[in-house]
């Protein structure tokens, strides 16, 4: 730096290098107060800006765009973080800054930054200590941002720690091809070490001129040093300078130079600041520089708005064997292909990721397969793994007792799609909470990033917003949702469920109509029927007997005449429908479950000042008050399903609650034990359950792959079967006592068809008693006393028998030698008479 401001003392119109950015920061200082433009073709620092710096100007690609092309190169390859490391200078650290934002845009990032001090004689030790902390990490995508001299001296120790074998991935920044293509044979052995690093080299397109250049460079030098890009952009910046000159002389400007007076009033005697002098056509130089329009070597020289060459692109090498070879370009027009990039200026620009293509690579450790990017660490730790400890619900996740080990459904999930990975993922269970009641799970979540005991929790873990802002979830492997559960009173039907089917209006007008058809009926038939005539007490016994009795069709009353049978028929089909529609409604009264929910679901619940009760440790507390504006003070936290089933009985009067808004999976749960209790309406809320990692872990992309493979080979299914059992509360049981009739619900009917019938025998005996009242004692022609009242009865008995046997003879008379009915004191054979 100091030999470039001695010869800055001189009357310079233009620079051309320097070939460090470091430098180049410092001379562009200079440079804009001397108003001298500065054409660096080796300052690649991304901070080198034209806003900062006006003079300077870029006449090689920016490290920006290589930056761009390496996290391009990330995502292609689904890969989420790399490993940087670089020289500890301006250059370096801004380059690996550039690194870093290129990857966040694209969701990746820079998981662990190595810093390499920029003396040029670095113990290899350094190198070592640093690479051993490296393979330590997860990550196995490691980007080398270093200079000539210090690159081999990485590779060197990265073989000698083994890592560049297989796994791993080296990407290398142009530095690397720089040695490539300018010795002219790089060591075996150096090749050999580097074998499946990626390289970066600027991009130049292939032309005559740039061929006919590399022959006479050849010629002059024998071939050492080769030619790279670096010295393509060199020569094209001396002639850049050339053609600006000659276009700023053509047009008649003169080349002069004036002191500043402010340089003249600093004394110093080391300096000689008094020497520099201000380049009067600086500006005018500057404008011919950029707006100028030459073909070099490297293609069209043209500069865009932010002064960087137009048409950023670079080739993409692989090092084989003893040599290498190109598999694809990055331009900043399409990103990655197997075209190169000056082909496709020509079409619509299409950076769509079916269009990103590369060739296949030879990676470290010989494959063509590519590495997974990452591993777990090597370094004898094993993965923590936070689990809630449950109090209720436990077949989900329980403790098992007297160990840190745990067991349930959420845990045999975990397991199976960890035997899953390709990979051996060693692992510890660390309990969280209490014991006594359920722990916050959000709390759990945070602990992930805040706190070393976790680096994932495995547990009956929603996936909810606020957790998600935090950490990254696997694919749910349950689903889940917030529902309502209150209990429900079952409606009896009681004694007289038989008067349900009709409204008290129904049977009256009914009951009017069976009257009214009868006196229509006859006053119709009285006239021409016998049936319909007799005594006013007949007739209206007629009148009842046959309107009534025309509900079952068994009236024995004939109708004659034609208007008669009309006014008839077209009751009997009204009398039809009503009692179709009685039947059925009859029917569905009895045999469907009458319920009474006192709850219809969330909106009814949110409206209602009743307490409501949720599960200690759950998000929904946080959701009922956050989200549908419940007041806290009707929260009651519930920590087990016997507190369930206690605060739903006792109700919300007597300290209860009146519902409870939980998790699907417990509610089912709860439910299918507790067989009064029901899910009310929809689930209002979808959810599933996941297990939780910090923020882009790999894990957690394998992890979601394995569940998914659970999924599609049933096994899923089977670990969700073998720890939630079928209801206790079967449904086919259940519908079947409802279908069943039950004898309290006819109790009324036949309790009235009894008290017709008792009223009707006493009724019927009562006669027959003042019947037999009423007959005399007398004496027979021997004197004997007879009991008239005994011989009338018997001969009544003995009447009603012969009544129901036609022979004249009783059966039992018959049987036992008794004398015939027609026997007695009566011998002129006359039926006997009952007095």
């Amino acid at each position: 730096m100091v030999e470039a401001l001695r010869f800055m003392e001189t009357d310079v119109v233009a620079i051309v290098g320097p070939q460090c950015s470091t430098v180049a920061h410092m001379i562009s200082y200079v440079a804009n107060e001397l108003q001298v433009p500065l054409l660096s073709f080796g300052a690649t620092d991304p901070t080198l800006s034209s806003l900062q710096f006006p003079f300077f100007v870029r006449t090689t690609q920016n490290d920006l765009y290589q930056m761009t092309a390496i996290a391009e190169m990330v995502t292609h390859y689904n890969w989420n973080s790399v490993i940087a490391i670089y020289i500890d200078d301006d250059n370096g650290r801004n380059g690996i800054s550039a690194l870093s934002n290129k990857l966040e845009e694209r969701r990746c990032k820079i998981s662990y930054k190595a810093g390499i001090s920029p003396l040029s004689e670095i113990a290899q030790e350094d190198i070592m200590d640093i690479l051993v902390k490296v393979a330590l990490m997860e990550s196995r995508i490691i980007v080398l941002h270093v200079g000539i001299s210090l690159g081999p001296k990485v590779f060197s120790v990265a073989k000698y720690l083994g890592m560049m074998g297989n796994g791993y991935v080296w990407i290398a920044t142009d530095w690397l091809s720089t040695i490539l293509d300018t010795s002219s044979r790089v060591p075996h052995e150096t090749m050999e070490m580097m074998e499946g690093v990626v390289v970066l080299r600027q991009h130049t397109p292939d032309s005559k001129r740039k061929k006919a250049f590399k022959s006479r460079w050849n010629n002059l030098t024998g071939g050492s040093p080769g030619l790279n890009s670096y010295g393509l952009y060199a020569y094209d910046s001396v002639l850049l300078v050339a053609h600006a000159i000659d276009a700023f002389l053509d047009q008649g400007e003169v080349i002069s130079f004036s002191n500043d007076s402010r340089l003249w009033s600093k004394e110093s005697d080391n300096l000689h600041l008094d020497a520099l002098t201000i380049f009067d056509g600086g500006t005018i130089l500057l404008n011919k520089i950029l707006q100028n329009n030459v073909n070099g070597l490297t293609g069209p020289l043209q500069f865009s708005s932010d002064r960087s060459l137009i048409h950023p692109a670079y080739d993409i090498i692989n090092v084989v064997g003893t040599g290498f070879r190109r598999i694809g370009y990055w331009s900043n027009y399409s990103g990655l292909s197997t075209v190169p990039p000056e082909t496709l200026y020509s079409r619509p620009a299409n950076r769509s990721s079916a269009n990103q293509k590369l060739f296949n690579v030879l990676w470290p450790g010989e494959t063509l397969t590519v590495p997974r990017g990452w591993v777990f660490p090597n370094n004898g730790k094993q993965l923590r793994v936070g689990v809630p400890i449950r109090v209720g619900f436990r077949e989900f996740v329980s403790q098992v007792r007297g160990s840190d080990n745990f067991k349930g459904l959420c845990i045999d999930v975990f397991q199976a799609a960890v035997n899953l990975l390709p990979y051996a993922v060693p692992y510890r269970f660390i309990p969280f909470g209490n014991g006594h009641q359920n722990p916050n799970y959000d709390e759990l979540v945070r602990l992930i990033t805040t706190d070393v005991r976790f680096r994932c929790c495995v547990g009956d873990i929603a996936i909810v917003t606020n957790r998600t802002r935090v950490v990254d979830f696997t694919l749910p492997y349950a689903s889940s949702g917030l529902v309502v559960v209150a209990p429900f009173k079952k409606l009896n039907s009681g004694a007289w469920a038989f008067l349900q089917p009709f409204s008290p209006w129904l049977w009256a007008v009914t009951a009017a109509f069976f009257l009214a058809i009868g006196i229509v009926v006859w006053t119709l038939e009285h006239r021409v029927n016998d049936e319909f005539r007799g005594s006013p007490k007949n007739q209206v016994i007629t009148i009842l007997w046959f309107s009534f009795s025309t509900l079952f069709f068994a009236h024995r009353e004939n109708t004659v005449s034609t208007l008669g049978r009309l006014v008839l028929m077209i009751w009997l089909f009204v009398v039809l429908i009503i009692n179709s529609s009685y039947t059925a409604s009859l029917t569905s009264i009895l045999t469907v479950q009458q319920l009474f929910y006192p709850i219809k679901g969330i909106d009814s619940l949110k409206w209602s000042d009743d307490p409501i009760g949720y599960q200690v440790g759950s998000f929904v507390e946080h959701y009922l008050i956050k989200e549908l504006n419940i007041s806290k003070s009707r929260l009651k936290a519930l920590g087990s399903p016997e507190e369930y089933t206690t605060a739903l009985k006792l109700g919300p009067n007597k300290g209860g609650v009146a519902a409870i808004v939980d998790e699907h999976p417990y509610v089912e749960r709860f439910i299918g034990s507790q067989c009064t209790f029901k899910i009310m309406g929809q689930e209002f809320t979808k959810s599933r359950w996941g297990y939780a990692f910090p923020r882009d872990s790999p894990l957690a992309v394998d992890l979601s792959t394995a569940i998914l493979t659970l999924a599609e080979n049933g096994d899923l299914q089977r670990i969700n079967d073998k720890w939630l059992l079928p209801s206790i509360c079967d449904l086919d049981t259940a519908k079947l006592e409802s279908d069943r009739l039950q004898l309290k619900s006819f109790w009324g009917l036949f309790l009235v068809s009894a008290a017709f019938c008792f009223l009707a025998l006493l009724i019927y005996f009562l006669q027959i008693v003042r019947k037999l009242r009423r007959a005399p004692i007398c004496s027979d022609s021997n004197g004997h006393h007879r009991n008239s009242r005994s011989e009338s009865l018997h001969r009544f008995l003995s009447l009603m028998d012969e009544k129901a046997d036609p022979s004249g003879q009783s059966k039992k008379g018959k049987a036992e030698g008794l004398p015939s009915r027609n026997d007695g004191d009566n011998e002129s054979g006359e039926s006997p008479r009952i007095v």
